[in-house]
């Protein structure tokens, strides 16, 4: 039953595609042919703000030859970058996307502006624009953005023939991304090309008409794809952020030009701020799940600026799926959202249940987090639900992923994920349940969280309802640590010392079971990935339906903790062994009688 809906659903998702694809190029033949075609545009009368940081020193780099785009550096020895052979596919997007202008914009020199418009007139002269990497519709909408952005640095003390080619290839480049989006252009790449447009439509002259349409196409697509929570509907709130990076310079760019911005783009805005506020931690990082790795701090610091709210973050975003207990200084930030599906589903991860937590400025839990530009294993690895702190069962995922039209999409997954929360006397309360497991494995996985009320404790239950009697059923609970944690077994293995680098000490223990600690990786790093462990609490389901499992702290934050740390868990670890010592066991005592 379950392999007959997967295969319908690709099926399904495959005739919709050839659908639209051939919907877009009888659009495109009938706007070629059309002989009232519309009028290009002729001049540029606004650039909009690019809220990115950027780095001058990068366009010295760029000067001497140096390319560096998503993890990968090449040196042109002369050459145009257009002329290389691309290292990933990855590379070849972000350099013709033209979102490294910034950095050229930045160092704000006149041999920075020959070099860009060197670049850019290269780029228009030879017609790469044709290329498939080029015509992929997220990779043309950055590129319009990008270069009407960033338009002053190319035509400051520019001839005017450059300045007629440079709009007649805007408002070209324009036109194409329109033409994509009537064919099969789906999820966060269509709303990326609707802003790209509104940003063309209210830069360039002549586009009243079009500035209209678009208006409401870009509303409508905002209203569908931004839930009444403020999350997105592939969940990952990366993208939160890059969509805010457009959206808050498209809205001033509406109001330089005396224009009411789209009701649309407002609201979006109002809902997709204090969203984003759920998922950060008490250093400033946000969450890792369903696609988020490394929290640009320039970034957010830049959003932070923007948030005119400011009040207590989101607790329960019921239509995305998250939820976050908070309690002192301790934060615990959840998944409980069935994943999503189709185009919203290609940066989407199996951790249903997994959570992480933090206190005050040190995550302890976490995710692995998103490798985007790793190779293609490591990026389906860091999908699977061992890649999360969440319950593992028979070494499978909670969720299945399948290649959908060259892309890998979740195909199925947990359908019924049920939740309920309160505050109770002890502190926040939650429970929920996912059925994940139940077309392989017939069980359902719930899981309990109790947070104290002084932050001090994280009480956790893991629970698995099978729907028949097995006689086994392998299950591993996962606990990844942070890197900067130092974990430490004791008690002959059934517990455990977590060390942070404040000085902080934490126990974890799951009712005498016994831990091992096993290596991991940490994908959010900012200097790449990073080596770290995790606490596996192996056993038999089917035998031991029920565990529970406590993350309790022994030890405050301590002043020099740099320097006492490895003699504080030493005096911990000795504290332990003697206390085993002096236990009393079979045949110890004063004789009797």
């Amino acid at each position: 039953m379950s392999a007959w809906t997967e295969r319908r659903g690709l099926a399904q998702a495959a005739i919709w595609r050839a659908a639209r694809r051939t919907r877009g190029q009888f659009v495109a033949t009938l706007r070629r042919l059309w002989p009232f075609g519309r009028r290009p545009a002729s001049r540029l009368l606004f650039a909009p703000h690019d809220l990115r940081t950027a780095d001058p020193t990068t366009a010295a780099d760029f000067y001497a030859g140096y390319y560096a785009f998503a993890g990968r550096t090449i040196r042109s020895h002369g050459e145009t970058p257009f002329d290389l052979e691309a290292p990933s596919e990855a590379w070849a997007e972000a350099l013709l996307g033209f979102a490294w202008l910034r950095h050229m914009r930045a160092a704000d020199t006149a041999i920075a502006r020959a070099h860009a418009r060197s670049l850019v007139e290269d780029f228009i002269l030879r017609r790469r624009d044709r290329g498939e990497i080029a015509r992929r519709p997220a990779v043309a909408s950055r590129r319009l953005i990008s270069l009407l952005s960033h338009s002053p640095l190319l035509l400051e003390g520019a001839e005017h023939a450059f300045y007629d080619r440079f709009v007649r290839h805007v408002s070209r480049l324009a036109d194409r991304v329109g033409l994509a989006l009537a064919g099969a252009v789906e999820g966060a790449d269509r709303l990326n090309g609707l802003i790209a447009l509104a940003f063309a439509a209210i830069c360039l002259d002549g586009q009243d008409a079009r500035r209209r349409r678009i208006e409401i196409l870009l509303s409508d697509e905002l209203d569908d794809q931004i839930l009444p929570d403020g999350g997105h509907l592939s969940r990952n709130p990366r993208l939160l952020i890059d969509l805010l990076l457009d959206l808050l310079p498209l809205r001033e760019t509406f109001a330089a030009r005396g224009l009411e911005p789209p009701r649309g783009v407002l609201t979006a805005i109002e809902r997709m701020m204090p969203h984003l506020r759920l998922f950060r931690h008490g250093d400033g990082a946000l969450a890792l799940f369903n696609g988020m790795g490394l929290t640009p701090p320039d970034l957010m610091a830049t959003l932070a600026a923007y948030d005119d709210a400011r009040g207590r973050p989101t607790e329960h975003a019921a239509y995305s799926g998250y939820s976050r207990l908070a309690a002192e200084r301790s934060v615990v930030v959840v998944d409980a959202g069935a994943p999503p599906r189709g185009a919203y589903s290609v940066e989407a991860h199996a951790g249903c249940l997994a959570f992480e937590f933090s206190s005050g400025a040190h995550r302890i839990v976490v995710n692995c987090g998103a490798s985007r530009f790793g190779p293609p294993e490591l990026r389906l690895a860091s999908r699977s639900t061992a890649a999360h702190s969440t319950l593992v069962l028979d070494d499978r995922s909670s969720a299945n992923f399948g290649r959908v039209l060259g892309e890998m999409r979740i195909v199925s997954g947990p359908t019924d994920v049920r939740l309920a929360r309160q505050d109770g006397v002890d502190g926040p309360e939650w429970v929920a349940s996912h059925d994940g497991y139940r077309y392989a494995l017939g069980a359902t996985h719930t899981r309990r969280l109790l947070l104290a009320r002084d932050g001090a404790s994280l009480s956790g239950e893991d629970e698995v309802a099978l729907a028949a009697p097995r006689e086994t059923l392998p299950a591993a609970a996962r606990f990844h640590l942070h890197p900067n944690v130092h974990a430490s077994l004791v008690r002959e293995g059934t517990g455990a010392l977590l060390a942070l680098p404040s000085g902080e000490v934490w126990s974890f223990e799951a009712a005498g079971l016994p831990l091992v600690l096993e290596e991991s990786l940490f994908l959010a790093s900012a200097d790449g990935r990073r080596r770290t462990e995790q606490i596996v609490v192996a056993y038999d389901a089917a035998a031991t339906p029920r565990i529970t499992w406590r993350i309790h702290r022994i030890a405050a934050a301590n002043p020099r903790a740099g320097q006492t740390l490895a003699s504080l868990l030493a005096e911990r670890r000795d504290g332990a062994m003697t206390a085993e010592s002096e236990a009393p066991t079979e045949g110890d005592g004063d004789p009797v009688g």
